[in-house]
C-alpha cells in the first residue's frame, strides 16, 4: 500500500512512517520544517522522501495520516482533500498494526520512552521484537512476533490499541484541552487495560492507577512501597548509574544496575525487567543488557564542555521537570543547576502554572523562552505567556537564541536544556559560547 504522512517529522509521525515502510509499504511525507531534526533519521536512512512544497503528485490509491501538529486549514491537507484521497487517522494505523503482533503496549503520562526503550533494548538483543519509540525510532520485520510500542494518551490515541502486555508507568493530570478531568483520564486508560488481552504490568505507587479495574486482565504492580507484588528496595545511586534490589512477593530477584538517575528511572527499569522475565529472559541477561542501555534522543542526554555539563533532556512537564532536576541534584550535588524551559503549549501553561513554578524553583537560576506551540493559538488563551510562569521565580530571565549570551556567566554549571520542542539551537548557541 501507499501513504503519505502530513507532518512526517513529528516524533510519532516519523516512527510511523518507518514502521509502515518496513513493512513494506511505499511511504512518502510532507513536512512545514525545512531544518533538520532528530527524528528525520530513520526517515533518511530508509530515503523515505519528504516534500515541503504543494505542487508534487500523489497517487489515487495513496492512503493519508497526518499529526496533530497539522491544522484543518493547512495547505497541504486541503489539497488532499480537494484530491480525494482516503484519509486515516494516525491512530486507527497504529490500531491496526497492534493487532498483527503481540503486542507490548507502554503507556503513562510520564516515562512511556524510557520504558519502552529499555523492554526493546533487552528483547531485540535476546529474543527479538519490532519497536515504535515516540522518539523517532521505529522498526519492523514481519518475522519478529513480538512489537514493543509506546502508547499516547493524547487525544485518547491508544483506545485504537489492542496489546497483548500493557504497562502503566502513572496516570496524573496532563493534556486537559483533551480531557474533562483526572477522572476522565483514568477512564480512558482504563479502556486500554480492558483492550489488554494477557496481562498489565502497573506502578502500584501511583494511587491514580489503584483506581483502574479491568473487568478481565489481571493487574501486576511494582514500586517501592510494600504492597506491590513486586517491590524496591536499597535504592542508590553510584558512578555507573542507579543500583537497586528487587524483590516479588518478599523474594529477593537481584541486584540491578541501570545507566540512568532518579527514582522515576528506578520504576521504568523495573517495569521493563518485570516485561523481559514474562518473556523467559534470564535474570542475569537482563542485569547484563542493562548496564549496556542507552537511553532515547533527548533523554537526560549529557555533554561535558570544559566544566560545564550539557543535559539536553525531553521533560515538558512539570512533574517530568521535578524528577529531572532532583536527578541532576543527586548527580551532581555541588555544581550550580540552572534550568533552561521551553514552554510548548499555551493550555499546559495555564492549567499547570503552579507546578512549573514549584519544580523550575529547585534550580539555582531559571531562563524561559518564548512559548512555542504549533497545534494552538496564543488568541485563544488570552494572557497566557511564558511570564505567568516566570514573574513568580526569583531573578528568572526571557532567553532566545539572539540572547543566549546571558549564559556567559553560567560556566561550571550543569545548564538542563528542557522541552519537548526543538532546544538544539540554544544549545549550540550555548556550546558556542564555552568553546
Amino acid at each position: 500500500m501507499k501513504y503519505y504522512c502530513l507532518g512526517i517529522k513529528g516524533t510519532g509521525m516519523s516512527t510511523l512512517a518507518q514502521i509502515l515502510h518496513d513493512l513494506g509499504h511505499t511511504v512518502t511525507g510532507y513536512d512545514d520544517a525545512k531544518e533538520y531534526k532528530f527524528t528525520q533519521k530513520g526517515l533518511d536512512d530508509r530515503k523515505i522522501k519528504i516534500y515541503y512544497e504543494h505542487n508534487h503528485a500523489i497517487d489515487q490509491d495513496t492512503i493519508v495520516t497526518y499529526s496533530v501538529a497539522v491544522k484543518e486549514d493547512h495547505q497541504e491537507l486541503q489539497r488532499i482533500k480537494e484530491m480525494g484521497l482516503k484519509i486515516k487517522k494516525y491512530n486507527e494505523i497504529m490500531g491496526d498494526i497492534t493487532k498483527i503482533f503481540d503486542t507490548i503496549s507502554v503507556a503513562g503520562t510520564h516515562g512511556k520512552t524510557t520504558t519502552s526503550s529499555l523492554i526493546k533494548h533487552i528483547l531485540y538483543h535476546t529474543i527479538g521484537c519490532n519497536y515504535f519509540i515516540g522518539a523517532g525510532d521505529g522498526y519492523a520485520n514481519k518475522k519478529n512476533k513480538l512489537f514493543v510500542m509506546e502508547s499516547d494518551e493524547f487525544n485518547k490515541h491508544f483506545i485504537t490499541y489492542y496489546p497483548k502486555y500493557s504497562v502503566i508507568t502513572n496516570i496524573e493530570k496532563e493534556h486537559m484541552e483533551c480531557y474533562k478531568d483526572l477522572n476522565d483520564i483514568i477512564s480512558t486508560f482504563e479502556v486500554l487495560a480492558n483492550h489488554t488481552r494477557e496481562e498489565i504490568i502497573a506502578c502500584g505507587d501511583n494511587e491514580n492507577i489503584r483506581k483502574i479495574t479491568p473487568t478481565k486482565t489481571p493487574i501486576i504492580y511494582y514500586g517501592f512501597s510494600e504492597n506491590n507484588e513486586y517491590q524496591i528496595k536499597n535504592e542508590q545511586i553510584t558512578e555507573k548509574g542507579e543500583n537497586f534490589d528487587l524483590y516479588q512477593n518478599k523474594k529477593w530477584l537481584g541486584n540491578f544496575t541501570v545507566p540512568l538517575y532518579g527514582k522515576h528511572m528506578v520504576l521504568n527499569t523495573t517495569a521493563a525487567i518485570i516485561i523481559c522475565m514474562k518473556h523467559n529472559i534470564e535474570i542475569e541477561k537482563i542485569k547484563e543488557l542493562l548496564l549496556t542501555f542507552q537511553n532515547a534522543k533527548r533523554r537526560f542526554v549529557e555533554e561535558k564542555i570544559k566544566d560545564s555539563i550539557i543535559i539536553d533532556d525531553y521533560a515538558h512537564h512539570p512533574t517530568e521537570i521535578k524528577v529531572t532536576l532532583e536527578a541532576i541534584r543527586a548527580k551532581y550535588p555541588k555544581k550550580r543547576l540552572v534550568a533552561v524551559f521551553k514552554p510548548n503549549t499555551y493550555s499546559r501553561t495555564k492549567d499547570f502554572k503552579d507546578e512549573f513554578i514549584q519544580s523550575l524553583k529547585i534550580a539555582d537560576k531559571v531562563y524561559l523562552t518564548e512559548i512555542d506551540c504549533n497545534r494552538e493559538k496564543q488568541e485563544d488563551y488570552e494572557g497566557v505567556t511564558s511570564h505567568t510562569i516566570l514573574d513568580q521565580i526569583k531573578d528568572a530571565e526571557i532567553i532566545s537564541e539572539d540572547t543566549i549570551n546571558k549564559l556567559e556567566n553560567e560556566k561550571n554549571s550543569v545548564i538542563c536544556f528542557m522541552s519537548c520542542a526543538y532546544v538544539n539551537h540554544l544549545i549550540e548557541g550555548y556550546k558556542n559560547l564555552l568553546k
